[in-house]
């Protein structure tokens, strides 16, 4: 059974603070996890050109993994010159046919370029075929706990059964630029010359002078226009990502918006220090009523500043518990809204041991249980 015990609740959280066209969206501060922004983020739609997000997080994880060198060399095959390519009229780095290409320049190509032909290249030479390795890009997202999200092909192209959500693909960006600054630097290049053909960054943000420095856009005739984009600035990271807009311009200007909409309006504040009591959960048979509980580490969160009044933050944890409880033991969790998003949720765990208690305790804590479970 679900216990929920308010720790603050100041108003009904019943309406978004923030309007968007994007028909899907999803935004989060990278230092907290708080999610400032969510619109019916779980959808599955076709990734597009976000889906190489994917194939690049394979890809770095190889290099630092120690099972790739950025100075390895991979040949231009037919199929990847063939269907990535100029001949195909998609996204390309015009690699050459039967040419080989260093790692570190395919990656640029496709982080800024978008190339198609990067990404097959890539694939081929990392698990033989394109199909392999879109099969290494579903299992290593669900080892990022990404369990909606599945991958037919290393570049985006139409595919069917290929799926993402933006929620999934703001969280995968977000563990880019955690677990691979080396990398991620890439996502702020303004342009990339190969083959004697310069490319210009496919990322309106960069150029919009507000902090951004990452990270792709995407296109299908399915979900329309889509960004996953990310802003530095007023010490605040945060990532967006979002799909189905009308135009590009609705994409940038749209992306824009969120994204400095997510700097202005929310100020960090330290909800419980580190070691302090996040509150209690009622524990049964036991030496004593009432269980204190606490996080790992200080819980802070991004709130708005103009909505304080947006905020509510509830532990839940299953129950009853039944002593004996070890210190340390996880036992629920702090859920925080803002608005009707969901923001954050916080691992709750014992703050302390607590023991059996007496044969007259445990009866008449029974006895209570009993009779409040008719009630229920």
């Amino acid at each position: 059974m679900c216990f929920i015990g308010s720790v603050f609740a100041v108003a009904p959280a019943n309406a978004q603070l923030f309007e968007t066209k994007a028909a899907q969206a999803f935004m989060v501060d990278a230092e907290t996890g708080t999610v400032l922004f969510s619109k019916d983020p779980d959808a599955l739609i076709p990734p597009a050109s976000l889906a190489k997000l994917m194939t690049m997080e394979v890809v770095f994880n190889a290099v630092r993994s120690g099972r790739l060198s950025l100075d390895d060399e991979f040949p231009v095959s037919e199929n990847a010159w063939r269907t990535g390519g100029a001949a195909s009229g998609g996204s390309t780095m015009f690699a050459k046919l039967k040419s080989s290409i260093r790692l570190e320049d395919l990656i640029k190509g496709v982080v800024v370029q978008s190339a198609n032909d990067g990404c097959i290249i890539i694939a081929e030479a990392m698990a033989g075929t394109e199909e392999n390795f879109a099969t290494l890009m579903t299992e290593r997202a669900r080892q990022l706990g990404m369990t909606k999200s599945v991958f037919k092909n290393s570049t985006g192209l139409p595919a069917e059964g290929q799926v993402v959500t933006m929620r999934e693909l703001a969280m995968l960006a977000v563990r880019i630029w955690r677990d691979y600054p080396e990398f991620y630097k890439y996502y702020s290049l303004p342009d990339f010359t190969w083959n004697k053909i310069t490319q210009r960054n496919r990322n309106p943000l960069l150029s919009m002078d507000i902090g951004a420095d990452g990270m792709k856009t995407g296109f299908t005739e399915a979900s329309g226009y889509a960004i996953v984009g990310s802003i530095n600035r007023d010490s605040k990271r945060l990532f967006a990502a979002m799909s189905g807009m009308a135009t590009e311009r609705e994409r940038a200007e749209e992306s824009r918006k969120m994204l400095e909409w997510g700097v202005r309006a929310f100020e960090k504040k330290e909800l419980f220090a580190a070691g302090a009591t996040v509150g209690e959960a009622k524990l049964y048979g036991a030496e004593k009523a009432d269980l204190p509980l606490m996080a790992k580490g200080p819980v802070a969160i991004f709130v708005p500043i103009t909505n304080k009044d947006r905020l509510v933050a509830r532990i839940v944890y299953q129950g009853p518990l039944v002593a004996p409880v070890e210190a340390g033991t996880q036992v629920g969790s702090l859920k925080v809204w803002i608005g009707d998003t969901l923001s954050q949720e916080t691992p709750l765990y014992a703050a302390e041991s607590v023991g059996k208690g007496s044969l007259k305790q445990r009866s008449f804590d029974a006895v209570e249980e009993l009779l409040v479970g008719w009630l229920r």
